[in-house]
């Protein structure tokens, strides 16, 4: 059972991924589009666990403001597996 807030899109999937795709993004502009703009930057590296940390840092706040919603407005929601075969 999964133990936070939210689907599959904002867990494990389409929020996660793009949280890594944005950090590549700026690693790219950093390393081959910087200089354009009278920025150099020497040894440029990738830290993934730096990312990793930002992905799960992006998620963790997502799914705290759904919590944080649903305690606002006084919803009370149960956390559980439902097989509906």
């Amino acid at each position: 059972m999964r133990g936070t807030l939210g689907g599959t899109c904002l867990n494990v999937g389409c929020i996660p991924s793009k949280a890594l795709l944005q950090s590549s993004h700026h690693y790219h502009d950093a390393k081959e589009h910087f200089a354009d703009h009278g920025i150099v930057i020497s040894d440029i590296k990738m830290d993934i666990d730096k990312m990793q940390e930002a992905k799960a840092k992006t998620v963790s706040g997502l799914t705290g403001g759904i919590e944080h919603l649903l305690k606002k407005h006084k919803v009370d929601y149960f956390k559980g597996k439902v097989n509906a075969s």
